[in-house]
């Protein structure tokens, strides 16, 4: 598709860390990039207006949800998900597969697909890869995703295999049911801890020609540097043209870790929940709002943050309103951990142009970890 694809200005030259744009039908952004994550067409508690404030380029919407509520059918009458949400920039939705297999009741896995209960009702459901595409279809967002088995952490080496197979064979049948030629459909990556099948998957992925690839079956309850590894195992087999995607992750320190190995998008609904929950990110680490230390602290949440929250209320103000459960607590501190992430994006970009990633990330963790983080 003309109006997608990835132009690359510059690599880092002592790293993998790439800079440039994304180009879709509804702008370019620039990456590397945290895309925020609206499951049910909304990112929890804030306007499209205020995510454009934060900076925010791509979003995210959630397929198997948006399945169940309010249903691909009325999005599709609303005039897709740009209109229904009222967002103007790029959008991507996943497969749903992710959600199959982590909420969904008494799932069945066939080659056809997998039949789940839904966990709003129980009303048993089918997904298969040309139905989940029909679905994306009709959400209409710029970048899709294809059908894949999301395995939980550990498995063995046999049931991998396989599963690494019958993603790759419902890859095939996605690809070819996809119609739209004003969406990207990616593949994604699974492989688990093992390094042969992650490039296995990879290089066979490669040869359907998608238009983007994801890494897929990380941040799902395994240490960090076999998360780590995962992404090392991958992003080498890659093209250099393409987009590359690192799925569900939103930590401080993977997003630095996956920027170095070459990765151009992330995700993650970790900002706005532990926002929800009173935790922050700041430039000097993690602060629970909620603690008596902040009911007399009449500054800043933190003094190197330009976001709305920070400009206009104290860490008291912010922790009374938690302490009172007030909607707009939960709005700012949302606000605030969002443009946390984007902000950290904007200064790995400059970093990679200015042929500095490593020792800005070596920085910012020294910084960012003398207190606890996330």
């Amino acid at each position: 598709m003309k109006d997608f694809y990835l132009e690359i200005l510059h690599v880092d030259k002592n790293s993998g860390a790439r800079y440039g744009y994304l180009h879709t039908p509804h702008g370019k952004v620039e990456v590397p990039m945290f895309m925020p994550v609206g499951t049910l067409a909304t990112v929890k508690t804030l306007s499209p207006e205020e995510l454009k404030e934060a900076g925010a380029g791509v979003i995210l919407a959630n397929t198997y949800h948006l399945s169940l509520r309010p249903g691909e059918d009325i999005v599709k009458k609303a005039g897709g998900l740009h209109k229904f949400m009222n967002y103007d920039g790029p959008i991507l939705t996943d497969s749903g597969g992710f959600q199959v297999f982590s909420l969904a009741e008494k799932r069945k896995i066939t080659e056809e697909g997998v039949t789940f209960k839904n966990h709003l009702n129980g009303e048993k459901r089918f997904f298969s890869p040309e139905i989940t595409i029909e679905i994306e279809e009709k959400l209409g967002a710029d970048i899709i995703m294809s059908l894949d088995e999301c395995v939980h952490y550990p498995a063995d080496y046999s049931y991998m295999k396989d599963s690494v197979e019958r993603t790759l064979r419902w890859a095939k049948r996605g690809k070819d049911a996809h119609k739209r030629e004003d969406q990207a459909l990616f593949g994604i990556v699974q492989g688990g801890e093992f390094s042969d099948l992650r490039k296995y998957c990879a290089e066979e992925l490669v040869k359907m020609d998608f238009p983007g690839y994801s890494i897929g079956g990380t941040s799902i309850g395994e240490p960090k540097e076999v998360m780590f590894q995962m992404i090392r195992d991958t992003t080498p087999y890659l093209p250099l043209d393409k987009p590359r995607y690192l799925m569900g992750v939103g930590s401080v320190d993977a997003i630095l870790e996956g920027v170095g190995d070459g990765v151009d998008m992330f995700d993650c609904v970790l900002p706005t929940r532990i926002a929800r929950h009173g935790a922050l990110m700041t430039s000097k680490g993690r602060v629970n709002i909620r603690d008596k230390q902040y009911e007399e602290d009449f500054t800043p949440l933190d003094d190197a943050c330009d976001c709305y929250c920070c400009k206009n209320y104290t860490k008291a103000y912010l922790r009374h309103l938690y302490k009172c459960e007030e909607t707009f607590g939960k709005r700012l501190l949302s606000i605030h951990n969002i443009r946390f992430l984007i902000h950290l994006m904007e200064e790995i970009r400059l970093a990679i142009k200015e042929d500095r990633f490593l020792e800005f990330k070596d920085a910012f963790l020294k910084k960012f970890n003398s207190v606890k983080g996330f």
